[in-house]
């Protein structure tokens, strides 16, 4: 038996609930693996929620790194005792041992831990999709990133930097200004107390960004959009906030011939050569110290609560992972 949690309703943190689950075997194209540590994500908070629905009663949580303890007959290309990393549905990562789709699984380099493995694949898959494929980012730009004192914020001024670029960035604290600071970011702007889009327009002499990242949502877009360049893009990838309210294409897209897309991981990265190749990228850059990566806390499995609680009051200052 492993210990898993498990939800059976919607609702806050109180209903994450911890209990014994049985695993078995795998099937011919899956692989068996004990977590070592479990990734914390916000879309988490939005899966507990019912903001992204799911069918109930659900375990919890796409990322998790760890070993491998059995193989299916169809599996070629992992071994027991590899390991592995992984960042995607079927949900149910915030447990101690699960069955997953062979596909869905990298194999983690000697040199990166379970516990930053854990940390890097939605946030690391992320940057990447963000910086390399959603909107190519080039030398010498300069682009806005909201939440910089986030996880995914933390490595993508790490990353934007190590090829040239310049980021500015938002926080929603005072507290949250030096962590970004410390991550790269060339201007940090704490949204709570100055309208950021002014900001962004005296930073680049009224000239505007070419792309705009935001993971924050509702309170931000509009605030984003005014300090886009014409033929800019807005590149919403979260709801921290909020979901964002229906856009008024004429006045916030029309306007300025603006781009608006709205990327998923699962698009980006469709099959296990891409997310082998995706993985790869981000475990060179924090293997050569192009980026690196302080965790912020470490919760017990059956803390869960407490850590959906603290991700959502906005007090984890970087990554945190649960240990099962």
């Amino acid at each position: 038996m492993s210990k898993s949690i498990i939800l059976s309703k919607n609702g806050g943190p109180d209903v994450l609930e911890l209990k014994e689950v049985n695993i078995g075997s795998p099937s011919p194209n899956e692989i068996k693996v004990t977590n070592h540590a479990i990734g914390l994500n916000y879309i988490d908070t939005y899966h507990r929620s019912g903001l992204y629905p799911l069918s109930l009663p659900s375990g919890i949580g796409l990322e998790a790194a760890g070993k491998i303890d059995e193989v299916g007959s169809n599996v070629k290309n992992f071994n027991k005792g590899d390991n592995i990393a992984y960042a995607s549905m079927p949900i149910g990562a915030y447990s101690q041992q699960r069955i997953i789709p062979a596909k869905i699984a990298v194999k983690v380099p000697e040199g990166i831990s379970h516990k930053l493995a854990a940390t890097l694949m939605t946030k690391g898959l992320t940057t990447n999709y963000l910086i390399c494929k959603t909107y190519v980012l080039k030398a010498g730009e300069t682009v806005l990133f909201h939440a910089a004192a986030g996880g995914v914020g933390q490595i993508f001024a790490q990353w934007a930097n190590s090829i040239g670029a310049k980021v500015i960035g938002t926080v929603g604290s005072d507290e949250k200004i030096k962590i970004a600071k410390e991550n790269g970011y060339s201007h940090v702007i704490n949204y709570t107390k100055d309208d950021f889009s002014k900001k962004v327009m005296e930073i680049t002499n009224n000239e505007g960004v070419p792309a705009v990242f935001d993971g924050v949502g509702k309170k931000t877009f509009q605030g984003s959009i005014a300090c886009l360049k014409p033929r800019g893009m807005m590149v919403s990838f979260g709801n921290a906030s909020g979901p964002l309210d229906p856009v008024n294409v004429p006045k916030d897209i029309q306007s300025k011939s603006l781009f608006l897309t709205r990327p998923t991981i699962g698009h980006y990265f469709s099959n296990q050569k891409e997310l082998q190749a995706g993985a790869d990228e981000i475990f060179e850059k924090v293997k050569f110290g192009k980026i690196k990566i302080k965790i912020a806390k470490e919760y017990k499995l059956a803390e869960a609560n407490q850590a959906h609680k603290d991700l959502e009051s906005r007090k984890l200052l970087g990554p945190a992972i649960l240990i099962p």
